[in-house]
């Protein structure tokens, strides 16, 4: 893990591929600039773990660039879930829901991800309110495509299991 200036990611990154993140989209470049200046931008590098099972879901992550594989701890064993791609959040859920984390979330690849602690994210409403409105948008579409995603993966290891 190492961390990265808000510098190092528009000079690697144009603020149009940032306009471009699914998360990011519709925020203005203020908010985005905000964001990266408040958060913790972070490279991890292969099979690092962004979070762990048990660990404080106090914070989610923005893939910038990169992708991870998300496990949930299931009795005794993770069990793979999905992949979050560049421009997705992962984490989001256990901020909101108050809870610790239910799996881990590691790097597939060298992955450039912007921490938002609950912190960041209270005063990301306080300082521009209009945007942490698009972004609560943005966050809430995203959770509930994965919980569709879910929803269908459920049904179909219940259905292979029938078979």
């Amino acid at each position: 893990m190492k961390e990265l200036s808000p510098k190092t990611i528009i000079d690697q990154f144009n603020m149009r591929y940032l306009n471009d993140v699914s998360t990011f989209g519709a925020l203005t470049d203020e908010a985005i600039h905000w964001l990266l200046a408040s958060g913790k931008l972070i490279e991890f590098a292969p099979d690092e773990a962004l979070f762990t099972q048990s660990g404080r879901g106090d914070s989610f992550f923005v893939i910038i660039d990169g992708q991870v594989s998300y496990y949930k701890w299931l009795d005794t064993r993770y069990i793979f879930i999905r992949h979050y791609y560049s421009g997705q959040q992962i984490g989001f859920m256990s901020m909101v829901a108050l809870h610790s984390r239910v799996g881990k979330a590691v790097a597939d690849q060298t992955t450039w991800a912007l921490e938002i602690s609950s912190e960041v994210f209270q005063k990301l409403h306080e300082s521009h309110p209009s945007d942490f409105g698009i972004l609560m948008m943005n966050l809430a579409r995203e959770m509930a495509r994965t919980l569709c995603d879910a929803y269908k993966l459920a049904a179909k290891r219940e259905a292979d299991e029938r078979d």
